[in-house]
């Protein structure tokens, strides 16, 4: 793993000095930038728009990249002493996805993300981007094994909460506040066994032509009914 990593966009840049949480070497931008109010302190260069697209290797970069140290991850066990509700990733593969979930997971009020050692990309640059930073303020682990992560939870006293377009039981008023929420890959679902480790599976009533929502949608809905008061 590499000591160095990128960071890229006005959001995420401004997100990972706020959270303080890793080194960050250089921020580079583009010389209008240069000296925006929430840059003050930082180790600022400026470069051109052709330095930045071949630095963070997109031109979505906004004219604002930085060199950070590795993503901080946590260990899985403590996240089930954050407060509110956790959000378990099972096999979510699309970095844009996972970006978009972080994202809502942060602004529903969670404070941890499970996602899967092997199956998920973990927090590369894109998956920064698409969070808007909101990576850089979320307590992220990779699990070696999302079953066990999830009795380890019950055993803890959470109440385990899988989605699953088939069941019969609507999310309304089965999502406690402090609930780990769990969420299947894009296309398949959740896995058998990871199904069967919850206390409860719910689904999101659908009234369209369309029987299906963005992952990071149907998180929103679930994790928003989380914080809904009773």
């Amino acid at each position: 793993m590499s000591d160095r990593e990128v960071v890229y966009g006005r959001n995420p840049v401004r997100e990972l000095l706020r959270a303080g949480r890793r080194d960050v070497r250089e921020v580079l931008v583009l010389d209008r930038l240069a000296r925006e109010p929430w840059l003050r302190g930082a180790r600022v260069r400026t470069a051109d728009k052709a330095t930045l697209g071949r630095l963070a290797g997109t031109s979505d970069h906004q004219g604002v990249i930085a060199f950070a140290g590795p993503y901080p991850y946590a260990e899985p066990r403590e996240l089930l002493a954050e407060p509110g509700p956790l959000v378990c990733l099972d096999g979510a593969q699309d970095p844009r996805n996972l970006g978009a979930i972080c994202r809502v997971a942060d602004a529903a009020g969670a404070r941890a993300v499970a996602i899967t050692l092997r199956g998920s990309p973990g927090v590369t640059p894109v998956v920064c981007k698409a969070s808007a930073g909101a990576v850089e303020h979320l307590r992220v682990a990779r699990v070696d094994s999302m079953t066990g992560f999830l009795l380890e939870a019950r055993q803890a006293g959470r109440t385990v909460v899988g989605t699953d377009p088939e069941s019969d039981a609507g999310f309304r008023g089965s999502v406690p506040s402090d609930a780990v929420v769990v969420l299947g890959s894009e296309g398949a679902g959740l896995r058998p066994r990871v199904a069967a480790a919850c206390d409860r599976l719910v689904s999101i009533p659908m009234r369209g032509r369309v029987a299906s929502l963005n992952i990071s949608v149907a998180a929103g809905l679930v994790l928003f009914e989380a914080g809904r008061p009773a």
